[in-house]
């Protein structure tokens, strides 16, 4: 279950005001990656703003975008250097064309079937080179941080259309959490939207042996392992899971 105000350009107009791009310790992660590897996957896209950086920081191969939300795409086309697909990892296929493939912002995390988490998964590892890397997040659950995000994700913005008025966004998380899927309620309010708009989504918060054990499933094997974007080791109170997993070579 995704966010359906992904779909909505109004929201998709805030996002990046939400989130700005050069606050984003995952994006100082992951450009580095991004700009040493010839190709590049970005499932989970957005906006775009991570590969329109790292053309504005010189990459000159091959960078696609891919997401299944048209509000975000519309914003992520402004740049037409990039190759810029709707859709998701089961409406593509692309054998052995990257040598990097990432997630970022928690979209990892949106897998949260078993049976479409292990496709994702299969089609990713057919999508990458031999020696190729998968490079993601997900929250790490031994912290709980969804018990936080009604304070973290209270966040107001000017209106992008120029009204002068203000939006603003809560995420609050749906108490009690039974097993690893968290569900969510985002409310925005703000002259962009009238009235009370609510969306509700989904999360699954696996652990670090669990998301070993699917990565080696799909014939992808852990190269580098942290616990945030700062490249600190992973330990039970670190916020992140981050993970970068690599095929064989031929």
């Amino acid at each position: 279950m995704t966010n359906s105000l992904f779909d909505d350009p109004r929201y998709a107009a805030c996002y990046d005001a939400f989130f700005p791009p050069q606050e984003r310790d995952d994006h100082r992660f992951y450009l580095p990656l991004i700009m040493a590897a010839r190709s590049v996957l970005d499932v989970g896209c957005g906006t775009g703003k991570l590969l329109h950086h790292a053309r504005e920081a010189g990459h000159t191969g091959r960078l696609v975008g891919l997401d299944p939300a048209e509000g975000m795409l519309t914003r992520a086309r402004r740049r037409t250097d990039v190759e810029w697909v709707r859709g998701d990892l089961t409406s593509v296929s692309y054998p052995g064309e990257f040598d990097l493939v990432v997630m970022t912002g928690h979209a990892f995390q949106e897998l949260t079937a078993d049976e479409d988490l292990r496709a994702a998964l299969a089609t990713i590892a057919a999508a990458l080179t031999g020696g190729g890397a998968f490079a993601f997040e997900t929250r790490n659950p031994a912290v709980r941080g969804w018990e936080g995000w009604e304070s973290e994700y209270a966040l107001s913005i000017p209106d992008p259309e120029g009204s002068g008025g203000v939006v603003r966004m809560t995420i609050e998380a749906e108490t009690p959490v039974t097993g690893d899927i968290v569900y969510s309620i985002t409310r925005l309010t703000g002259p962009a939207w009238p009235g009370l708009r609510t969306s509700r989504s989904a999360l699954r918060f696996p652990g670090a042996e669990e998301v070993d054990a699917r990565l080696a499933e799909a014939g992808l094997t852990v190269a580098e392992r942290y616990g945030d974007f700062d490249r600190s080791p992973l330990t039970a109170g670190s916020p992140e899971i981050v993970t970068i997993a690599r095929k064989e070579r031929a």
